[in-house]
């Protein structure tokens, strides 16, 4: 049997490990997972050593005060591991604690591969000098990523992106109308804030301003809020009072039925743009941190945008609207002008198609090409 120590630290990493366990079972089915994972990773068999959503944090300010409790974790965590005494200790990106759990565990005990390039080409590029040694194998989601890591000597394989498995694509428009009764003049806008406590909860009153300043222009606007897993009652209580009622979506299948019927979405940065993207979903993206957080992101940011489909288009595809940009009369007007506007939505559609073209794996699927990276290492 082999054992593996499988780590995930928010939704974007639970959803990945969930089809890596499927794609490593259907390779070798003597595979046994224990580790630290989400509700999606729990759907595959896994039962996780705490729960995962308080890995889930993101910016200095954020991280300070849960100091001592992620420490006590990652105590738990190397310990649950020199127990357990797996073959390999397979962590998903959320570098902040994976990175430390591997180095903990050094390179005399179990073979350690680490999925998702940490994204260091984008900001403090320096720390690459830290990594050597980590790990044995580094699977890379992104087409750029092993030219940058491969002089480092840090073993960077390419394997795709697994979005292009999730299924963003697939939705049911018609089933999503008919399920909230929506009628054929409704304007279904997706709102989606995040998988972090603290992102949605600062995200979220920011959307509620944007929707009464976008009501009266847009009478028949529809908001869908997507609430990922472990924080959908905190949706509820903070949406309320809105000015317009929205409708929540809290599972897979109904978020991209959302996807299929939405006319334009406004959402965090991260993978949700690559989920839009595949849906063909026009989009404006936003963020805003704690301004401390945000003055040293500044400082230290290499790349031109944030969003990562703009990335992969190598151009602003999509409207970046982060930090003082991130207020309700300017993402109102930037929806506003998405809604009413076909040709912009059209072009974010084109190239939407040319930018998840490079993420296909070099041969199968993306989780496919993971897997087989993986087992050779056993």
């Amino acid at each position: 049997m082999t054992r593996i120590f499988i780590i995930a630290g928010e939704a974007s990493g639970d959803a990945l490990g969930f089809r890596l366990m499927h794609a490593l079972r259907a390779q070798n089915p003597d595979v046994a997972f224990f580790g630290i994972g989400g509700a999606r990773m729990a759907e595959a068999g896994l039962t996780s050593l705490f729960p995962m959503q308080e890995l889930a944090l993101m910016g200095l300010a954020e991280i300070l005060p849960k100091v001592l409790h992620l420490k006590k974790r990652l105590a738990q965590t190397i310990e649950a591991i020199h127990t357990r005494k797996p073959d390999i200790v397979l962590t998903i990106d959320s570098p902040g604690f994976t990175l430390r759990v591997l180095k903990a565990i050094g390179s005399s005990g179990p073979k350690r591969v680490h999925y998702v390039a940490p994204q260091v080409w984008a900001w403090r590029q320096e720390r690459v000098k830290h990594f050597p040694g980590l790990w044995d194998e580094l699977l890379c989601l992104l087409p750029f990523e092993p030219e940058f890591f491969a002089p480092h000597g840090l073993h960077p394989v390419f394997t795709g992106h697994p979005v292009l498995e999730s299924g963003a694509d697939k939705g049911d428009a018609a089933r999503f109308r008919a399920a909230h009764s929506l009628t054929s003049d409704a304007v279904p806008l997706v709102l989606m804030p995040g998988s972090r406590v603290t992102e949605t909860k600062r995200l979220l009153p920011i959307f509620k301003q944007t929707l009464a300043l976008l009501q009266p222009q847009v009478p028949a606007l529809a908001p869908i809020v997507a609430a990922a897993s472990g924080i959908a009652e905190l949706v509820v209580a903070h949406t309320a009072d809105w000015p317009v009622k929205p409708i929540i979506v809290r599972d897979i299948s109904a978020r991209y039925d959302a996807f299929a019927a939405a006319k334009a979405a406004l959402t965090k940065s991260g993978t949700s743009t690559l989920e839009l993207a595949m849906a063909g979903v026009p989009m404006a993206v936003t963020y805003r941190v704690n301004p401390i957080s945000a003055a040293i992101g500044r400082r230290l940011i290499k790349v031109p945008h944030v969003a990562m489909i703009n990335l992969l288009a190598g151009r602003a595809l999509v409207p970046e609207l982060l930090q003082e940009e991130c207020r309700a009369d300017r993402l109102a007007q930037t929806v506003l002008g998405l809604l009413q506007t076909p040709a912009q939505r059209a072009a974010q559609r084109i190239g939407f198609t040319e930018a998840l073209a490079s993420l296909k794996a070099p041969e199968g699927s993306p989780s496919e090409a993971a897997a087989k990276a993986i087992l050779r290492l056993t």
